[in-house]
């Protein structure tokens, strides 16, 4: 270190201590006896909202394993588990019944595999496999119910789903034909039959102008799509074409009332460690106790041959999920991470290791974006 008083965090409490030459040894004593017992997050470049999203984590983490030790056995107790077990399944039967599975078929006809519009295939796809996750649920809900009253042995796939069902949790049957997510149970439904609203209002009234990008089962497949289509617009081998990132000013994206001409519109992601500034148009910190915020409608502009910009952008990490981690899938794919987007900012610029503009303010504090979070 250069400079004495070098300053390691922004309140100055850690800095580069100097020394008294006929005691040194006590003033670096003085000073460490100065420090406070835990260190903040801004020594390590983190927004003090980095606290509360570790102090959250930790009780989540002390809930789920304290439920995990209660005792389950209603005998004696009237039932009043497995009724609430009964209502709530029967609730969840009967919003999915309402909702139905995708006529395949029949949106095949709608929307035929065509060279010009790769969305077509796109939106198949996302109905299988939608359907394989609703025909689950469908299957194992009357089964349990019928178990809960009785009327057949309660298996041990059953019994299971029933003690998750009782606290909160998806079930592992659904996880296994189900998206990523980190959500309880009343929430992880609202968000499934949200989801099934979109894709059934694609169904109905056409490709959307703005794509609710949290609502695909596969987004990789959606940005693969999006891509394809303009390299077959303009004949271009699709290893060629990258995405630019423009970050649109409007305030609500039911606003925008036609497609772009190349490229989509995307909206749904949140910003975790930052917040976006739209009188700035850039990054900014995060304001306290504010975890998460909306990221605006961004229009992935695809282009041939597109040069990295040379400053002012973040390579924002964008994921399903909170987790931060995932594995590679049959397709190749992270079963998690999506995609990089870069996000204009006003911070200082370096170069990482793979050559890439980028900002170092930013990846210390660990932004990135999300389709999903907890709640």
């Amino acid at each position: 270190i250069i400079n004495d008083n070098y300053k390691f965090d922004p309140e100055g409490v850690y800095f580069s201590v100097g020394f008294d030459e006929s005691d040194p040894q006590s003033s670096y004593i003085e000073y460490i006896d100065s420090l406070p017992l835990s260190a903040g997050p801004q020594v390590f470049g983190l927004h003090e909202n980095a606290n509360i999203a570790c102090t959250l984590t930790e009780t989540f983490s002390m809930f789920d394993t304290i439920l995990s030790l209660e005792a389950r056995d209603t005998s004696g107790g009237g039932g009043s588990q497995e009724d609430a077990v009964g209502n709530v399944s029967a609730d969840i039967h009967k919003k999915l019944a309402e909702k139905g599975a995708f006529d395949i078929e029949a949106i095949g006809m709608q929307y035929p595999v065509i060279y010009e519009e790769s969305m077509n295939t796109v939106l198949v796809q996302e109905c299988i496999r939608y359907n394989r996750l609703i025909q689950e649920m469908l299957r194992t809900l009357p089964e349990l119910n019928k178990a809960l009253k009785g009327l057949v042995v309660m298996s041990t796939e059953l019994e299971d789903m029933s003690k998750t069902i009782a606290v909160n949790q998806v079930p592992t049957s659904w996880e296994d034909k189900a998206y990523p997510s980190m959500k309880p149970l009343a929430s992880w439904v609202d968000d499934l039959i949200e989801r099934l609203e979109f894709i059934g209002q694609w169904v109905e009234n056409g490709i959307p102008n703005v794509f609710w990008v949290s609502g695909f089962y596969f987004p990789q497949a959606f940005l693969t799509g999006a891509q394809q289509n303009f390299a077959r617009k303009n004949t271009f081998p699709i290893d060629t074409v990258n995405f630019n990132f423009h970050m649109l000013d409007v305030d609500d994206w039911e606003d925008i009332d036609e497609k772009p001409e190349d490229g989509v519109y995307i909206r749904g992601l949140f910003l975790e460690g930052a917040r976006w500034d739209a009188e700035a148009h850039s990054l900014n910190d995060s304001i306290p106790k504010q975890l998460y915020t909306p990221m605006p409608v961004i229009h992935l502009h695809p282009a041939q041959f597109r040069e990295d910009p040379k400053s002012g952008v973040y390579r924002c990490p964008v994921y399903k999920v909170l987790s931060r981690r995932g594995t590679l899938s049959t397709t190749g794919h992270s079963t998690n991470f999506i995609m990089w987007i870069e996000v204009p900012s006003n911070s200082g610029d370096i170069v990482n290791n793979i050559g890439k503009v980028d900002q170092e303010k930013w990846i210390k504090a660990g932004v990135a974006a999300f389709c999903s979070l907890k709640f």
